[in-house]
């Protein structure tokens, strides 16, 4: 499943949630936590449910609910998960904001649970806490993707965000790591300038080189320039294929090292040409691949 796109929908604002999935993101996300005004959350969880119920409502992209934070003090989750999961909603992941500890994501997963929802957790690690236990966290059962989020990390330890990032590079980094030991998704974080596209396709290319598999959008004019910067071009395409080929020959006869090109191919090569191939089957663009 490809998660390039991210796309954030404001759960209190039915009409842009149903619009979401045209944007062509990989994932919409119906915000019931920073999307919604406190006064709201009642009448946004309604509005989650009443889309995600629809008959109607059949998108082909994955449809996720971001609801409020798992707190000890507090059952806002709990409330989320009741009203969403009312009746048969069409909902194929919960993303977890805040997430700070393993036992965060088991506390949703266990309200999951409760109202019988089958379906996996995308963590958002946004905070100092969240970066520094994103291992654990990644490597939890439920968690199929783990999301940075640089704009709370930065609130939460006081830095000054940068054009550049510098300030948020090594929580950047760490995450991807964590996401890649644990062998889940990677979710870059998302770049608040809207309209600014070139901006925007420089810093998903540098998300990419990054290890990243996604990033998360606030506006739909975001998603085909997300969804561009992590489908790969039709030299990567050539490339990939006469490596795949070569593989598979050199595999046949019992070679572990074999030359394409001018360049000497092993193992690792051949898991870059294998995520070029799914990246493009993802993207549609893979040649043979509907």
């Amino acid at each position: 499943m490809a998660r390039r796109s991210v796309l954030f929908s404001p759960g209190d604002q039915p009409d842009l949630m149903r619009k979401a999935p045209e944007s062509g993101a990989d994932v919409v996300v119906f915000d019931l936590e920073d999307g919604v005004a406190p006064e709201a959350k009642a009448d946004g969880r309604e509005a989650v449910n009443e889309v995600l119920t629809d008959p109607d409502f059949d998108p082909s992209c994955e449809v996720c609910v971001r609801v409020n934070p798992v707190q000890p003090d507090r059952d806002t989750a709990a409330t989320d998960l009741k009203a969403v999961l009312d009746g048969d909603p069409r909902l194929d992941s919960v993303m977890l904001p805040k997430a700070e500890r393993a036992e965060d994501v088991r506390i949703l997963d266990n309200l999951l649970g409760a109202r019988r929802a089958d379906v996996p957790i995308l963590a958002l690690c946004e905070s100092a806490a969240g970066v520094l236990h994103a291992e654990a966290i990644a490597a939890t059962d439920p968690v199929e993707a783990v999301a940075f989020g640089a704009e709370d990390l930065s609130a939460d330890i006081g830095a000054t965000r940068t054009p550049e990032g510098t300030e948020v590079l090594h929580a950047r980094e760490h995450v991807v790591l964590a996401a890649a030991a644990a062998d889940v998704d990677a979710l870059d974080t998302v770049f608040t300038g809207i309209g600014e596209h070139d901006a925007l396709a420089e810093e998903t290319a540098f998300a990419l080189g990054l290890g990243y598999d996604g990033k998360m959008c606030i506006h739909p004019a975001q998603v085909p320039v997300v969804n561009d910067a992590f489908t790969p071009d039709e030299e990567q395409i050539e490339w990939a294929q006469r490596v795949l080929e070569a593989a598979a020959e050199a595999e046949a006869d019992g070679v572990g090292v074999f030359r394409v090109d001018d360049e000497m191919i092993d193992a690792p090569l051949i898991a870059r040409a294998e995520q070029v191939r799914e990246r493009a089957v993802a993207g549609g663009v893979w040649p043979g691949e509907a």
